[in-house]
């Protein structure tokens, strides 16, 4: 059993072009990203998949790995199988996402070990407390509905569960957003790779809707840290102080 993190990192972005090669605290941001995720203890291998010849340039030039893949890649999941190659059934892959230079280590490790020591989960992935109701209703924010073994029934952009009589209770631990990290077991992401985007994934655009339609089981992580992404010019500003304090 082998366990590959792997970072898709594409360099278009319709709010920041050529992100993954922003420059913050002297380095840029997929080096950043690569650093971060190398502190994971669970990894035998750390990748950074993409299409950008660029960007593979830089990850080397900072002691990383890359992996070339074609363009027309419907998906970061269809990216990290391509850059895993031939994988086997057993091997775990984490799917990272590469804008987030502050990711914890220690939650892809528990995403990694949640499968180690399972077998009748085929996905794992994260949650954390939704804090605001501006942001359990907005459609940019993923929401989770989750059984009594904390296995996902459902993911959604709509605000769920839906509190008939009363305004949602926040604090009652009902109302988690989802973060969008990944781990499959090698067997399983086979199959996902093969099988046709749903109606469910089309309507929502989430691409793990197409895994819960396959009947897959998704193991929930759940983690009081959000994540800081960097969407934007002045995300890297503010994550560029971020790094820097922690120098």
């Amino acid at each position: 059993m082998k366990t590959y993190g792997i970072i898709p990192s594409r360099f278009g972005s319709s709010r920041f072009p050529g992100k993954p090669l922003a420059m913050l605290a002297g380095k840029p941001l997929v080096a950043w990203v690569v650093e971060a995720v190398k502190k994971a203890k669970t990894l035998d291998e750390v990748l950074v998949a993409t299409d950008d010849q660029r960007i593979a340039d830089a990850v080397i030039q900072y002691g990383g790995k890359a992996a070339m893949t074609p363009s027309e890649l419907p998906s970061g999941t269809d990216r990290i199988a391509c850059a895993a190659g031939d994988f086997a059934d057993d091997d775990i892959l984490v799917n990272i996402q590469g804008d987030e230079p502050l990711i914890d280590p220690a939650l892809i490790d528990e995403l990694a070990l949640k499968l180690k020591l399972s077998a009748a989960f085929d996905m794992a992935t994260a949650v954390t407390p939704i804090k605001s109701e501006a942001d359990f209703a907005a459609k940019t924010v993923v929401k989770v509905v989750m059984d009594k073994n904390d296995s996902a029934l459902y993911f959604s952009r709509a605000p769920i569960p839906c509190d008939r009589d009363h305004a949602p209770d926040l604090a009652s631990g009902l109302y988690v957003r989802h973060l969008g990290i990944y781990a499959y077991r090698g067997a399983f992401l086979k199959r996902y790779i093969r099988e046709p985007q749903c109606e469910l994934e089309k309507t929502e655009k989430l691409e793990q809707l197409r895994a819960l339609y396959m009947g897959a089981k998704i193991a929930i992580v759940r983690t009081a840290d959000e994540g800081i992404g960097v969407d934007t010019p002045e995300d890297a500003e503010r994550v560029e102080k971020l790094l820097l304090a922690r120098a």
